[in-house]
């Protein structure tokens, strides 16, 4: 479905993305590890079209994302929903203003139909009867979910997450993965994450690619990146200090 091919990116002269290479499989989950301050978030924004690349493509169905202009972008879009990172929701919004806004801005449906739809996406994240709640009421866990409610209420084609187990214990990061696999499966939609939550990528990925010093340097299944001999990909996944990635 996405095709990245040769992809650069630098600020201020410094090289955050090395001619990476990305094919993301339609309908699967696609998991992107690597250390933090790697450019795991820049190449998420790369694939929205929220940054343009210094050189490389980004083609989605065979669309170069990186060469459209902004009206263009915008339709493109369209077809994507993004769970941030903290979330991101507003705070003078209850849930159900925070999961229906793009519906209000976006389409031309009643108020009535809106809230039909946010009741079924809320549902469909493990929450029910929390329309009227604060953000200030949530927890971290809640939070997540109310921001996965607001990413799959156009009923996107592909959605992205930041980090989507930050901030949160194991079991409630466990809980997270689960709700992945579910939405995902019920869903049938591409999912594409990035993270450094090893136990969590284990449990959900189709796919899992390595992103190290501006490239993928290794991409397979969970059993494939398991038995890695590639001893950069060994000291990420078992979580070791010494070895070929230097700690700072």
């Amino acid at each position: 479905m996405i095709k990245i091919r040769n992809l650069t990116k630098s600020f201020n002269g410094r090289k955050i993305l090395d001619g990476l290479n990305l094919d993301i499989e339609q309908s699967k989950i696609t998991v992107i590890i690597g250390r933090s301050g790697e450019g795991k978030s820049v190449l998420i924004k790369h694939i929205i079209g929220l940054l343009k690349p210094d050189s490389g493509t980004i083609k989605l169905d065979g669309v170069d994302i990186a060469s459209l202009k902004e009206r263009e972008l915008n339709e493109i879009r369209k077809r994507f929903g993004m769970l941030f990172q903290s979330g991101a929701l507003f705070d003078s919004m209850n849930v159900a203003e925070n999961v229906g806004f793009v519906l209000k801005e976006h389409t031309g449906l009643q108020d009535a139909d809106i809230e039909k739809i946010v009741r079924e996406k809320l549902v469909r994240v493990g929450l029910k009867g929390v329309e009227l709640m604060a953000t200030d009421e949530l927890s971290g866990g809640m939070k997540k979910r109310v921001g996965l409610a607001r990413a799959i209420v156009m009923d996107p084609e592909i959605v992205l997450f930041d980090e989507p187990t930050t901030g949160l214990d194991p079991i409630m990061s466990d809980s997270i993965a689960d709700l992945v696999l579910d939405t995902q499966k019920a869903l049938n939609t591409t999912y594409v994450l990035i993270t450094h939550d090893i136990p969590f990528t284990y449990k959900i990925a189709d796919k899992i690619a390595m992103l190290h010093e501006g490239r993928i340097i290794a991409s397979g299944t969970v059993e494939e990146m398991k038995n890695s001999t590639d001893p950069v990909v060994r000291q990420f996944l078992e979580g070791r200090a010494e070895g070929p990635i230097k700690v700072y």
